[in-house]
């Protein structure tokens, strides 16, 4: 069995502190991740430890110099071994096989400890009792477990790394898998203790530890009920580990440590640490180290770390966000927005409102942290068909030029519980789990977008969950557990809760707010809809805190901008009969008279009631009409001198 020697630690730093207090105990492990701190604690009850979660993070750890240093996992935790006089520890995996800690540096009693567990791995003596394929690699790898944990007078700690590669499917085990985990079992109820460890007083396993992705990477017997096995969750960093990491990576950085003195960084320096690590949020420690890579690659400073977090996240070096016409486009759409989303000025200028601070970088400026957080969000409420649709798409033509960068979800096709798969992908062993989610997909794919969640309030309850994640964290995990960022992202939200109350003693649907009520009105009552639907009836409040007063209430349509809504859709007509039939088409203004008349006398559904009225009162009898003329010469005009009602027709000369 051949052994390798590990790599040295991705960033090398000075090594830990032995120091020992009087009686013989060594001194705490203060500043040491705290799932190394429970590992150690627990030496003495545990025979193993199943490790999941973040585990090819880089770890701090305590320097000789009051500082930290960083560490892969396998070397943490033969630091915690080392101080108790073990002799050494064996990290395999199914690629490299196995790998020894530490070196000998060219110490004798070192090398003949080393000698001794080389010829422990490479099965001198060990009998093959682990079921099934007796010559198979479990098999094998089950002799060396049992050599290890059970050697009476060798020191040794086993990490069985990739552990989750070990079998396809821990709930289907084929008879070889079986019968190596109820090996492993048993070793770990079975597996003796030793005494005489260096400064400690009871005696220590041979401890196996388990590197596995997920804790249900392993069959879930193996632990439950077991007190011999211990599981501990190695968590991301938090923001304390960022900032102590950015100090490291900031300071070996050119010009970031003052020359006098103690080589402390400069003001700027330390400046540009702190963001870097609240721009880190979600990031590894060892991603923060890709991160600076790509700042010594482009030849920048301290100050660009920011903006390589971002482009690390996102994978996009352009960022339309810093385009420059921008600033022009969003003076001139102060105009041209409320001339496309007629009769909605209230609602389009808090529209403009975000998306001047989107756009400045202001998103979230009066709170702690701001970078991560989606760069707009807007919950458009209101009646239907006033526009809160279109004004959804015509931000994503005015920020992006085009309206694909609008993307939709129907939120009616997302009311049964396990539809949220749809958004971040199926579970593991079900359909469509490669397929990976529609929203995360086309996200990842394409960071810069206006997502519209349309009719929010027909969505099951559990999906909200997933909004409060973006909303307050901009980030979201798919069933792969690929990240997905949206702090480049415009949200929108559509409903219409508030215009209609449902009546539990007739068990009807009351209409609440009608096109009569003033507009002050119909936000008073739709804001106070909103608010109970998410407070009372989701019980999610957490949610319409994150919203905040970007909830924009759009009013009815009132009869003036029902006229210009009816004229523009006249005028799409006749402008469509010239491109694609040759002639100029006129209204005689007693038509125009009675067709406006028509057409908005109800409002009731707003301004797609409308076009839906012109299309049946004037668009089908025209076409009609101008099919029945058979021959169309190009160059023709032609006037509509009159339009009935009943049945509907036009009089063309």
């Amino acid at each position: 069995m051949t052994t390798t020697t590990p790599d040295t630690p991705p960033i090398p730093g000075p090594g830990v502190r032995i120091d020992k207090q009087e009686g013989g105990r060594p001194a705490p492990f203060d500043g040491w991740p705290a799932f190394i701190r429970e590992f150690e604690s627990t030496l003495a009850v545990h025979s193993q430890f199943v490790l999941h979660g973040n585990l090819r993070d880089w770890f701090l750890v305590p320097g000789r110099d009051g500082g930290f240093t960083v560490v892969p996992l396998a070397s943490l935790v033969w630091r915690v071994l080392e101080r108790y006089g073990y002799s050494c520890l064996v990290v395999y995996d199914q690629v490299d096989g196995f790998t020894l800690f530490p070196r000998t540096d060219g110490d004798p009693r070192r090398a003949q400890e080393r000698q001794a567990v080389e010829r422990l791995l490479d099965g001198s003596g060990a009998k093959k009792e682990a079921g099934g394929d007796k010559d198979g690699p479990l098999a094998q790898l089950y002799e060396r477990i049992k050599a290890v944990t059970q050697h009476p007078e060798l020191r040794i700690g086993l990490v069985v790394d990739y552990a989750s590669r070990l079998v396809r499917d821990p709930t289907e085990l084929s008879p070889a898998e079986q019968d190596f985990f109820v090996g492993c079992l048993k070793l770990s109820e079975t597996a003796p203790r030793k005494g005489g460890f260096e400064n400690r007083p009871s005696p220590l396993y041979n401890p196996v530890v388990w590197l596995v992705q997920s804790d249900r990477d392993l069959p879930a017997w193996l632990g439950d009920g077991n007190v011999r096995v211990r599981n501990i969750a190695v968590p991301s960093p938090d923001l304390g580990e960022r900032e102590k990491t950015a100090r490291l990576l900031v300071g070996r950085m050119p010009g970031a440590r003052e020359e006098a003195g103690n080589g402390a960084l400069t003001g700027r320096a330390a400046a540009a640490a702190k963001e870097f690590a609240a721009a880190a949020e979600g990031l590894t420690l060892a991603a923060m180290g890709e991160v600076t890579k790509l700042v010594a690659d482009r030849g920048t400073g301290p100050s660009s770390l920011p903006e390589a977090v971002r482009t690390y996240k996102l994978g996009v070096l352009d960022n339309p966000w810093r385009r420059g016409y921008l600033l022009d486009r969003i003076r001139q759409a102060e105009t041209e927005l409320p001339a496309r989303v007629i009769g909605q000025e209230r609602a389009v200028a808090g529209t403009l409102d975000v998306l001047k601070r989107a756009v400045l970088g202001l998103t979230g400026a009066q709170a702690r942290r701001s970078v991560d957080r989606p760069r707009g969000t807007l919950f458009f409420a209101g009646p239907t068909g006033v526009g809160k649709t279109e004004l959804a798409k015509a931000i994503a033509a005015l920020l992006f030029g085009d309206e694909s960068a609008y993307l939709r979800f129907d939120m009616s096709e997302f009311s049964a519980e396990h539809a949220a798969d749809r958004l971040v992908g199926a579970p593991p062993g079900y359909v469509g789990y490669e397929a990976g989610g529609e929203l995360t997909n086309a996200v990842r794919q394409d960071p810069f977008r206006v997502v519209l969640f349309d009719e929010i309030e027909k969505a099951h309850p559990r999906l909200l969950d997933k909004f409060l994640q973006i909303l307050e964290d901009g980030r979201l995990t798919d069933a792969r557990g690929n990240t997905t960022y949206f702090s480049e992202t415009i949200l929108i939200f559509t409903s219409n809760l508030g215009i209609q109350e449902w009546d539990p003693q007739r068990e009807v649907r009351i209409v609440k707010v009608t096109p009569d009520q003033p507009y002050e009105e119909v936000i008073e009552l739709v804001t106070e809809g909103v608010q109970k639907h998410f407070n009372l009836v989701l019980g999610r409040p957490e949610l319409l805190n994150r919203l905040g007063g970007n909830i924009l209430v759009f009013d009815f349509i009132r009869p003036e901008p029902a006229r210009r809504i009816c004229d523009n859709a006249l005028g799409n007509v006749l402008r469509l009969v010239g491109k694609e039939l040759g002639q100029t088409l006129t209204i005689g203004e007693r038509a125009s008279h009675d067709l406006l008349g028509w057409c908005t006398e109800d409002l009731a559904n707003g301004g797609r009631g409308i076009l839906n009225a012109v299309e049946t009162g004037f668009v089908n009898p025209l076409a009609r009409a101008l099919f029945d003329r058979r021959r169309l010469e190009p160059g023709g005009r032609l006037t509509v001198t009159a339009v009935h009602r009943d049945p509907p027709s036009v009089e063309l000369r």
